[in-house]
């Protein structure tokens, strides 16, 4: 199969790689534009980009490919079996979708229709779901409102965050997407129907996962505590408070149940009454702090100008005082 890849985050480079390495041919790889990322507003390439310039493949990066003629016409003139698309960044239009000979192809992570949109992984794990996983749909204008070729389910560790779960996924979604393109040639050499399955005969609920704002990184110790650790987990590492006129990211916390704090003997402070308090400062381990549930042991940050430093070292550098707010 003559394959054109539409990708742009590291997220997207396991299914580059893997067809690359297959039999298939990757004639042309579509990325975002190059975009100021780093202090001096330097250019930076998509990972995607990068990581095709390396393997010697035609890249395009257009700013615009709703109604770009020139681009268009490019791609037409390349003569594709197949558009495969993974967190590209931009729905792509019908005039463009309708190019490759077998359809456009996209590996989505979740369970659809549960998560469409920007940031599945982030509010699977935001929301506290139980399982999640990649599904191959064939494209149409909707907001991953496609069909079903392949689903395949995984299970949320308790342990997983952004940075794990995405890999699980990213590893999942190449090999979902390879398994894809073999079952479409056999079809097409067999001459046969491939089966699809319609998202609204699932029985699932529809949600949508919306971009990820500035605002969503920042804790609230006034939320559940196990709200905070979700939100911990799914933004791994950005979520962040301001302490003593700084910013401390908030890189790793344990919820502590009434049992576990009196199996370790934590002495607590106990008139306070407001959430967000210290309430101890455990030597060689963290930082006890209220919630509006129960406390949670602050186990690893990262303050402004600083390595994430965790147990005597994060006491050290904070310096927090029993009774203290930690937030400005």
């Amino acid at each position: 199969m003559r394959i054109i890849f539409w990708g742009t985050p590291e997220y997207s480079i396991e299914s580059l790689d893997i067809f690359i390495k297959s039999k298939h041919e990757v004639i042309a790889v579509v990325s975002q534009p190059d975009k100021k990322r780093s202090r001096g507003n330097k250019l930076i390439s998509s990972p995607i980009k990068s990581f095709a310039e390396q393997k010697s493949i035609k890249i395009f990066t257009p700013e615009k490919i709703r109604n770009n003629i020139h681009f268009i016409n490019e791609l037409k003139s390349l003569s594709c079996d197949l558009f495969i698309v993974i967190a590209y960044g931009k729905i792509l239009p019908k005039e463009i979708l309708e190019i490759p000979k077998f359809g456009s192809w996209n590996a989505h992570a979740s369970l659809l229709p549960r998560w469409r949109g920007a940031a599945p992984i982030q509010w699977s794990l935001m929301e506290g779901d139980e399982f999640t996983g990649v599904g191959i749909i064939k494209m149409n204008e909707g907001l991953d409102t496609g069909d079903l070729l392949l689903e395949e389910k995984i299970k949320i560790d308790n342990t997983d965050n952004l940075n794990t779960l995405s890999k699980k996924l990213s590893i999942l979604s190449a090999k979902l997407l390879l398994n894809a393109t073999s079952l479409l040639e056999e079809n097409i050499k067999k001459n046969t129907n491939y089966q699809l399955k319609k998202q609204n005969t699932l029985g699932r609920e529809i949600t949508y996962a919306r971009m990820i704002e500035k605002s969503d990184y920042r804790i609230n110790w006034g939320n559940e505590a196990i709200k905070i650790s979700q939100k911990i987990k799914a933004l791994y590492p950005r979520t962040n408070i301001t302490f003593r006129g700084k910013n401390l990211k908030i890189i790793k916390i344990e919820i502590l149940s009434s049992d576990e704090i009196k199996n370790e003997k934590y002495l607590l402070m106990s008139n306070y009454s407001k959430p967000g308090i210290i309430l101890a400062v455990i030597e060689n381990k963290g930082i006890i702090i209220s919630t509006k549930t129960d406390p949670i042991i602050l186990l690893e940050a990262k303050l402004e100008g600083k390595n994430i430093s965790s147990k005597k070292q994060l006491i050290q550098q904070l310096k927090p005082l029993v009774g203290e707010y930690l937030s400005d």
